[in-house]
């Protein structure tokens, strides 16, 4: 591995870091949340960012890929999927190899988390970019004197170029909680996408293929994150979105790797990793 050097670059009135890979690809990645903003493969854009996302240091970013954590959603005390999104975090190392480059950022406990949750940690997020390949590696320390509990999403909003023909293959017989019936079910086979889809899938044991017209992509975690989360919100709750346009839910699917039905412990002094892959077929 080789060091680089990132240049800032101010995107939205955030700060942000752009890496660039020597095949071309790159990915835009804002400081506030540690939040991946544009990931860009073979001259194409791969991720939704919403064009009515706010920038405003307080509001989580709509689109991209946020961070989640240490809660998911609403299912705990902590404001909506935790305060990592809404965080500013630190660079602390850009590298090279061969094949991959590399960020990574970290996230440590402060007064303003303790008061909201009170564990000791650091956190460091890793996005790698290699040819047509995105993976984010998210990673919690214990630094505290006592086991801690997490719940993590890696909330991946994909670019679509026509929802109503996207399929999503590799969730056949995976049990799943469908929040819009507010039921459990078993996938009967690809799944497809018309109106509202809210779903915390049981994590496929292979990969999975989002087919898009003429795109494919490979969507791959690790066997450490239970969950894989599908959420597209549909026409009617688009629509009430502030921070999304009407048609908006046409342009996106986000696929997640995720834990949220049981929580993930970290012993005290101990370490957990967990990652996504994307890759363009």
């Amino acid at each position: 591995m080789s060091e680089l050097q990132v240049s800032p670059e101010v995107f939205q009135n955030q700060l942000c870091l752009r890496l660039h890979h020597a095949c071309g690809d790159s990915v835009l990645v804002a400081l506030y949340g540690a939040h991946i903003l544009s990931w860009t493969s073979g001259a194409a854009e791969r991720l939704y960012l919403s064009p009515q996302a706010v920038f405003d240091g307080h509001a989580a970013i709509r689109g991209g890929v946020p961070v989640c954590f240490p809660q998911f959603n609403m299912r705990g005390s902590l404001p909506k999927h935790g305060f990592a999104r809404t965080s500013v975090w630190t660079q602390i190392a850009a590298d090279a190899d061969a094949v991959t480059t590399a960020l990574e950022l970290q996230l440590h406990s402060s007064p303003a988390t303790l008061a909201v949750w009170p564990h000791a940690f650091t956190t460091t997020l890793r996005i790698e970019i290699a040819p047509g390949t995105l993976q984010v590696t998210f990673t919690v320390d214990n630094t505290g004197s006592a086991p801690l509990d997490f719940a993590l999403a890696l909330h991946t909003y994909l670019r679509i170029q026509n929802l109503p023909g996207v399929q999503l293959q590799g969730l056949a017989a995976q049990p799943y909680w469908d929040d819009v019936a507010q039921t459990n079910r078993l996938e009967p086979g690809t799944v497809t996408f018309d109106g509202e889809v809210d779903r915390v899938y049981q994590a496929a044991p292979e990969a999975l293929t989002l087919v898009d017209g003429d795109v494919q992509l490979r969507i791959v975690q690790s066997d450490n994150l239970a969950d894989t989360v599908v959420w597209n919100p549909g026409a009617i709750k688009c629509a009430a979105m502030a921070d999304m346009p009407d048609t908006g839910f046409e342009q996106m699917l986000c696929v997640e790797a995720a834990q949220v039905n049981t929580p993930i412990t970290v012993l005290a002094g101990a370490q957990w990793t967990g990652w996504q892959r994307i890759s363009v077929l």
